[in-house]
C-alpha cells in the first residue's frame, strides 16, 4: 500500500473510533431533552426546506418580470409578480420566526443536556471506590470529563440539528440543480472534499493534543488553586510564594497556548488551501452557466436559480462539513465522558448479603490483616491481628504512618484488605450490604469536612436517614462540648458557617472539630471511631470532654485513635501501632510497668509536659 493512502487509511481508522460514541451521545441527549427533541425535529424539517421553496419562488419572480418589461399596463401581470413577491418576503419573515423558535428550544435544551450529564458525573464522584482517589489517571479522566461535560453534548446537538437542516436543504438543492446536468451535484461534492479533510484531520489532532495534557492542565489548576485558595493563602503569603507559583503558571500556561495557537495556524492554512479549491470549481460552473444563457439555452431566472443553488449549496457543504467536524469533534470528546461514567467501583454488595450482627455481641476483630494503598510500595499493614471486645473502647496509638487512620477505611470497607479479614461478630464486612455496614459506624475523621451550612445543619448531616428535630442536634452538641461555642455565636444553630458564602462566620480549628464531633454523636451507631478527637481542642477543653466522655459512649463500641496519652489512658484497652502492626496492647497501667515502646513514649512526653510547665510556657 503507498504511504500516502496508508497514512489516508490510517486517519480514516482514527477517525472511525469515534463513531460508537455518536449512538450513545444522541441517546443521552434524547434521555434530557423527551419532548423538546420532538418539536426541534419539526423544526429542523421546516427550516430545512424553507431556503429551496425561497429559490423557487425567487425563479418565478425573475422570470415573471423579464416577461413583464415593456408590458406596461398589464394587471394580471403585476398581480402574479405581487402575489410572488409578497410570499419571498413572506418566506424570509417565517425564516426569521423559525430561527427564533429553534434557538429558544435549543437554549432549553442545552440547559436540560447539561444539567443532565452534569447530573451524572456527580452521580458517578459519589459512588466510585475511594480507591479511584489514589490514582492520578482517575484525575485526569475526571478532569476530561468536567471539560467535556459543559459544552459537548451541547456542541453535538447543535452540531446535529445544523447538519440535519442543511441536509435537507441540501437534498433538495440537488434536486434543483440536477437538471442543469448531473455532473452539477458532483462538482458541488468535489468542491468541498478538501475541507472535510482538513476537518476530520485537524478535529482529530485536537483531541490527541487534549489526552496529552490533560495532566498539564490540571497542573496548571492545581497552581491556579495555591493562589487563590484560603486553605494556602497564609503559607503562600508567610513564605513568599506567589512569585513562585506565579512564575511557573504562566510558563505552563505559555506552553499550552503556543500549541493551540500552532494547531489553529496550520488548521487556517490548511482551510485557506480548502477554500481556495472550492473557488475555482465555482467560478468554472458559474462561467459555464453565463455561457450557457448567452447563448439562450437557459432564462435569466435559470441563471438566478442557478447561482443561488450552488452558491447556498457550497455554503450549506462547507456549514455541514463544519457540522461534520464538530460532531466528529463531539464524538471524540464525548468517548472521554463515557469513559469516565462507565468507572465501576470495585467494592461491590455481596450477591446475598448476610444482616449485620447489630448490636454487636462478640466484637470488632481484624484478622491477619495485610494491605496497601493503590500504586503504594510500602504496606500500609501487615499481619496485624486486633481485637476490640463489643461494648468496650479501645484506644489505638502510635507514630505518623504507622496505620492508625487505614484501621477505620477498612472497617467501613471503603477499601478492602489485600490480605485477611475484618469481622464484626465473626462475619466478614465483605459479606454485608455496604450500605447498612456504614449505617452502623460514626466516625470522627482526623480532618473532616467544614460543611458551608448552618451550625444545626452541619451537626444534622451525621444522621438525615433519621431526619434529627431540634432537640436531638442539641443533645449531640451537648455531648461534643459545643453548645457553649454555639451560644456565642451571633445566630446560634441558625449561624451560617465558613466564609464561601456572604453572612458566614469562620471558626477556629477546634471549634470545627467539636461540630464534627457532635455530627458523629448524633448518629448514634453502635460502632464509634474517633480520629484525634481532641487534637485540636485545648487542655482544658480536653479534660472536660474526657470527663464525659464514656458516659458519652453509652455502652457503644469505641475505636479512638490518637498521639495524646492523655487521651488514650482514659480506654479499657490501649494497641501500640507500628509499621502496620500491633505491637503492645494492654491497659495504661500495664504498658507503663511494662517498660516497652508505650511507657517510653508516655515518659518522653511526660517530661516535655513538665519541662513546658518549669520553663512557664
Amino acid at each position: 500500500m503507498p504511504q500516502t493512502w496508508r497514512t489516508v487509511y490510517g486517519k480514516f481508522r482514527k477517525a472511525s473510533a469515534a463513531l460508537p460514541h455518536l449512538p450513545r451521545g444522541l441517546a443521552l441527549i434524547w434521555t434530557a431533552t423527551r419532548g423538546w427533541g420532538i418539536a426541534w425535529a419539526v423544526l429542523l424539517v421546516a427550516q430545512g426546506l424553507l431556503p429551496v421553496a425561497a429559490v423557487m419562488l425567487t425563479r418565478l419572480l425573475v422570470d415573471r418580470l423579464a416577461a413583464a418589461i415593456g408590458r406596461r399596463g398589464d394587471w394580471p401581470q403585476m398581480r402574479a409578480i405581487l402575489f410572488l413577491a409578497v410570499a419571498v418576503a413572506a418566506a424570509a419573515l417565517l425564516a426569521e420566526a423559525l430561527r427564533s423558535a429553534s434557538a429558544w428550544v435549543r437554549a432549553v435544551q442545552s440547559e436540560l443536556v447539561r444539567d443532565h450529564v452534569g447530573a451524572l458525573i456527580l452521580e458517578k464522584s459519589a459512588t466510585v471506590d475511594l480507591a479511584f482517589y489514589d490514582s492520578p489517571e482517575y484525575h485526569d479522566r475526571l478532569q476530561r470529563a468536567q471539560l467535556d461535560a459543559g459544552y459537548q453534548p451541547v456542541a453535538l446537538l447543535e452540531s446535529m440539528g445544523t447538519l440535519v437542516q442543511n441536509g435537507i436543504t441540501m437534498v433538495a438543492m440537488v434536486g434543483v440543480l440536477a437538471p442543469y446536468g448531473l455532473w452539477l451535484p458532483v462538482a458541488l461534492l468535489v468542491s468541498t472534499a478538501p475541507a472535510l479533510y482538513v476537518v476530520l484531520r485537524h478535529n482529530l489532532r485536537q483531541y490527541q493534543w487534549r489526552l496529552r495534557t490533560t495532566a498539564d492542565e490540571r497542573r496548571s489548576w492545581y497552581y491556579h488553586w495555591v493562589l487563590t485558595d484560603r486553605e494556602a493563602a497564609a503559607e503562600v503569603r508567610l513564605f513568599a510564594l506567589g512569585d513562585h507559583f506565579r512564575s511557573a503558571y504562566r510558563v505552563l500556561r505559555q506552553r499550552l497556548r503556543g500549541e493551540r495557537l500552532r494547531l489553529m495556524r496550520d488548521q487556517g492554512l490548511a482551510t485557506l488551501g480548502a477554500g481556495a479549491v472550492a473557488l475555482a470549481i465555482a467560478g468554472g460552473t458559474m462561467a459555464w452557466m453565463v455561457w450557457r444563457a448567452l447563448q439562450g439555452q437557459v432564462t435569466l431566472g435559470d441563471l438566478a436559480l442557478f447561482y443561488q443553488a450552488f452558491s447556498q449549496g457550497q455554503g450549506l457543504m462547507r456549514s455541514m462539513l463544519t457540522g461534520v467536524g464538530q460532531v466528529y469533534a463531539s464524538s471524540l470528546f464525548l468517548g472521554n465522558l463515557f469513559e469516565f461514567l462507565g468507572l465501576e467501583p470495585h467494592l461491590i454488595d455481596p450477591a446475598e448479603p448476610r444482616a449485620a450482627p447489630l448490636p454487636l455481641k462478640e466484637g470488632i476483630r481484624f484478622r491477619e490483616v495485610c494491605f496497601r494503598y493503590p500504586g503504594s510500595g510500602r504496606p500500609a499493614l501487615l499481619d496485624l491481628d486486633l481485637a476490640i471486645p463489643a461494648g468496650q473502647i479501645a484506644a489505638i496509638v502510635g507514630a505518623n504512618g504507622a496505620g492508625k487512620s487505614t484501621l477505620i477505611k477498612l472497617l467501613c470497607r471503603l477499601y478492602d484488605p489485600d490480605v485477611g479479614s475484618v469481622e464484626l461478630d465473626g462475619i466478614d464486612v465483605r459479606d454485608l450490604a455496604i450500605e447498612e455496614l456504614r449505617r452502623s459506624v460514626t466516625v470522627l475523621f482526623q480532618e473532616p469536612v467544614r460543611y458551608a451550612a448552618t451550625v444545626g445543619e452541619n451537626i444534622a448531616l451525621g444522621n438525615l436517614t433519621g431526619t434529627p428535630n431540634e432537640s436531638d442536634i442539641v443533645t449531640a452538641a451537648k455531648a461534643a462540648g459545643a453548645d457553649g461555642q454555639i451560644a456565642r455565636l451571633p445566630g446560634g444553630y441558625g449561624t451560617v458557617l465558613g466564609t464561601w458564602f456572604e453572612g458566614g462566620t469562620d471558626l477556629s480549628t477546634g471549634e470545627w472539630q467539636r461540630i464534627a464531633l457532635a455530627r458523629a454523636f448524633l448518629r448514634q451507631a453502635p460502632i464509634l471511631v474517633l480520629d484525634e478527637p481532641t487534637s485540636a481542642m485545648d487542655s482544658w477543653a480536653e479534660g472536660d470532654w474526657l470527663a464525659r466522655f464514656r458516659d458519652l459512649a453509652g455502652g457503644r463500641t469505641a475505636m479512638v485513635i490518637t498521639h495524646r496519652f492523655t487521651t488514650a489512658m482514659h480506654a479499657d484497652m490501649i494497641h501500640v501501632m507500628h509499621d502496620g502492626r500491633i505491637v503492645e496492647s494492654g491497659s495504661h497501667a500495664e504498658l507503663l510497668a511494662r517498660g516497652g515502646r508505650y511507657a517510653q513514649s508516655w515518659n518522653t512526653q511526660m517530661a516535655s509536659m513538665r519541662q513546658t510547665r518549669a520553663s512557664g510556657g
